[in-house]
């Protein structure tokens, strides 16, 4: 786990919805917060944070003079645009457990397709419940020396003892299927073909 610093602003709360140009509306609370506190978050940080760490980025979080450590816990989106429109962020302490998603990066992809095999990918987070202090970022998996109709189960995440996963034991994240282009191929070469006809 490597949290970066997510900076927070003061929001003013008014009638009208709010809508800062560079900015997006959140909340902080948590762990010694005794009132959830209305702040403004800029947009292009917080998006290349999600990108890197995923939709429950664990982060520190700046406000004012204090800095507190936490994670995303929710994320509001346009029902169109699917731009994000507000954001809550929870502060907790190491020690604390938490359920989290956790983004899945699937590493030895290239192999596969030396192999004529590619990854079909069913489920891009795993759902975990442990303390803050040994949640990683996210799981990597290896699939280099997976063969065809191999499937990636919760056997094949590495994770520290203290963390369970929540899914279900017999969750297909991924699987290893015949390259789509080869397949396209293969049907391509079986069609059969017209002898043309010669007339008298």
């Amino acid at each position: 786990m490597n949290p970066t610093t997510l900076d927070a602003f003061e929001r003013i709360l008014t009638k009208k919805k709010f809508n800062e140009e560079g900015f997006v509306a959140g909340v902080i609370y948590g762990d010694k917060i005794k009132e959830a506190i209305s702040v403004k978050i800029e947009v292009e940080p917080l998006i290349r944070i999600l990108k890197k760490h995923g939709s429950n980025a664990k982060v520190w979080v700046k406000y004012g003079e204090e800095k507190k450590f936490g994670f995303v816990k929710e994320i509001q989106r346009h029902p169109v645009s699917a731009n994000i429109t507000h954001i809550d962020l929870q502060i907790v302490s190491l020690d604390h457990e938490v359920k989290l998603q956790l983004p899945i990066t699937f590493k030895g992809e290239e192999n596969l397709v030396d192999n004529l095999l590619e990854l079909k990918v069913y489920k891009t987070e795993i759902d975990v419940f442990g303390t803050m202090a040994v949640m990683p970022d996210y799981v990597t998996v290896n699939v280099a020396d997976k063969k065809f109709g191999d499937s990636v189960t919760i056997k094949d995440f590495v994770l520290d003892e203290k963390i369970k996963v929540t899914d279900e034991e017999d969750e297909v994240y991924a699987a290893v299927v015949a390259r789509k282009k080869q397949v396209e191929e293969e049907v391509s070469d079986e069609q059969v073909i017209v002898e043309p006809v010669v007339e008298a």
